[in-house]
């Protein structure tokens, strides 16, 4: 590999590092914000525990699905799934910061990024819908164990990404014991 190409790839690992930083509304069980990145870390450990249940699925894409999904919001951040509007276009800012996060790598490795993004976006593939249901129940998963402020919509979580997570039988069992966590917290 030549030092240009060695050179370009460092540099987009400093501007991704900026995703530690990016904030989103979910909380810890700390009560801090949680971090996208964090929210990424657990997406794959979520993708790994239940690998065996993935069976047929490449899960080197899966991974790559999880790691690269979110991005896009090193640059301008997250928008929670709560404050996105219908004039707002979530998906082509993401597209439009992961181009010019993705600026100074070599074609090939960017095109890969962008294309798994992608794939992840349209969820054209049985990898990426498997992410896209992991996605919404990690994020519900957070907000049912998070120490969150007196005012956090418990309520939205109960609707939040059901066209996902109803696709199979693994993951509407995930989302009913997380909906039964998140009605815990609701009563208390």
């Amino acid at each position: 590999m030549n030092i240009e190409k060695i050179k370009g790839r460092l540099a987009f690992l400093r501007e991704a590092e900026r995703l530690k930083d990016v904030l989103r509304s979910a909380h810890t069980s700390c009560g801090r914000k949680e971090s996208t990145a964090e929210h990424s870390w657990r997406l794959c450990l979520m993708a790994i525990a239940f690998e065996d249940a993935l069976a047929g699925l490449d899960m080197l894409k899966v991974l790559k699905l999880c790691v690269i999904h979110d991005l896009g919001e090193a640059l301008h951040g997250d928008i929670p799934a709560v404050d996105q509007s219908a004039g707002q276009d979530k998906s082509q800012q993401e597209r439009d910061d992961l181009m010019v996060l993705t600026g100074t790598l070599d074609v090939a490795l960017r095109d890969s990024i962008l294309m798994i993004w992608e794939e992840y976006e349209a969820a054209s593939s049985p990898e990426a819908k498997a992410v896209k249901a992991l996605d919404k129940l990690e994020t519900i998963m957070q907000h049912s164990q998070g120490k969150n402020p007196p005012d956090f919509d418990y309520a939205f979580n109960l609707g939040y990404g059901k066209q996902y997570t109803s696709t199979d039988e693994l993951f509407r069992t995930i989302r009913a014991i997380i909906d039964d966590d998140t009605k815990g917290r609701m009563q208390a």
